[in-house]
């Protein structure tokens, strides 16, 4: 049996996986002897703040600041984002800790790839992969490759020389681009480029001393030469064709980058594998979207939008407010009330009419398995009537 069906027939509430997730961590501690942060994201729920960000940087920072132990194992799933986030995270992470694992069983891609560069070891499944590097930058509404921005514009600027003019909505779209826009995403490039020429030899590479078949000594130029190399490797988007492409271990030896392969340690294996399937059962099933975890403490992001409550405003009274949330899972309708005043008599009138109470943990767990967040129901509750909700 697969582990995902596995877990899937255990039929686990949230609150379980989450308490699954921290015991995994800690057989992981036990294994390894070492200190396991998990850092993981939902790459395909469509939620802006999803993206590698600085309060990412502040959240880590407060998780790990007291942590007594040389050794962090930080395992990691981004599909990018800031890359002067990135740069934050990894010198506090430097200046806090000796020897630094970066684990990858998902995807480690752009600012995410840029990080885990900064690891003195690179540990990964068979099902990992990092992605070639370069900044994700915010144009407008949107999040997109500075690559591919750069490359676009160079494309409609030889088309132009070419045909003599632009189609009136290309022509459109960057009459609208600032030099310093243009100059601000060049930066971007270069930026990423140069955090992983610096990094490779002061971490990766520092315990390299000769070289693996011919055993010759290993210089400090021939360090920096090799991660100049690896850099403009992972900068070739020539060569891998998409952002998004996936590098798996083969890729980075063809490159010169060496990665410890985790499937040749069985119990490490099994115990990593399942990190990742607990994580993806928690992303799918409820409303969190970003993941930061230890053996002892955990914070979830979640996105209360992502249940699309709908609220029936048309029988609210001074004491009680009637609710309709509707499962994105399975459509499933489910009535809740919500008090507004201390009245037994008001729980009595509603379980005859077979309503629930608003829980007190803000979660309802839909008879599919899939756990309704109602954070942002309670929130505008409270706002709009200036009064707690009673449970």
């Amino acid at each position: 049996m697969s582990l995902m069906n596995e877990y899937i027939n255990r039929r686990l509430s949230g609150i379980q996986l989450e308490s699954e997730l921290l015991s995994l961590i800690k057989k992981y501690n036990e294994h390894k002897d070492t200190f396991l942060f998990v850092y993981s994201s939902a790459i395909n729920k469509p939620i802006p703040d999803n993206i590698l960000s600085m309060d990412d940087y502040f959240i880590i920072f407060d998780m790990l600041k007291n942590v007594k132990n040389n050794k962090l194992d930080f395992y990691i799933e981004t599909l990018g984002g800031s890359g002067e986030a990135a740069e934050e995270i990894v010198m506090f992470l430097r200046d806090n800790f000796n020897d630094i694992n970066f684990v990858v069983s998902g995807e480690a891609k752009s600012a995410g790839t840029i990080m885990v560069l900064s690891g003195d070891e690179i540990s990964m499944t068979k099902s990992g992969s990092l992605g070639p590097i370069d900044a994700q930058i915010r144009i407008g509404r949107s999040v997109i490759s500075a690559y591919d921005y750069v490359e676009w514009i160079e494309k409609k600027r030889e088309e132009a020389e070419k045909m003599g003019k632009l189609n009136p909505f290309d022509a459109t779209m960057v009459a609208q681009i600032s030099p310093g826009e243009l100059s601000s995403v060049n930066n971007s490039l270069h930026f990423a480029k140069d955090l992983v020429i610096a990094w490779l030899p002061k971490y990766k590479f520092k315990n390299w001393n000769h070289t693996e078949t011919r055993k010759i000594k290993v210089t400090k130029e021939h360090k920096e030469k090799r991660a100049e190399e690896i850099a403009n490797e992972l900068i070739n988007h020539g060569k891998w064709r998409s952002h998004g492409r996936s590098l798996k271990i083969s890729d980075l030896k063809s490159i010169g980058l060496k990665t410890n392969c985790i499937d040749d340690d069985p119990i490490l294996c099994d115990i990593v594998y399942r990190i990742q399937i607990v994580i993806r059962l928690l992303f799918g099933s409820t409303s969190t979207y970003k993941i930061f975890a230890t053996e002892n403490d955990k914070i979830f992001k979640q996105a209360a939008q992502i249940a699309k409550p709908s609220m029936i405003p048309a029988k609210k009274t001074a004491d009680v407010v009637e609710l309709e949330t509707v499962c994105p899972k399975c459509s499933k309708k489910h009535k809740i009330y919500a008090k507004l005043v201390n009245n037994p008599n008001i729980d009595i009138d509603f379980s005859k009419r077979k309503m629930r109470s608003f829980p007190k943990d803000n979660k309802i767990k839909c008879e599919c398995g899939y756990e309704i967040d109602l954070t942002g129901m309670r929130n505008e509750i409270e706002t709009q009537t200036g009064i707690k909700i009673i449970t």
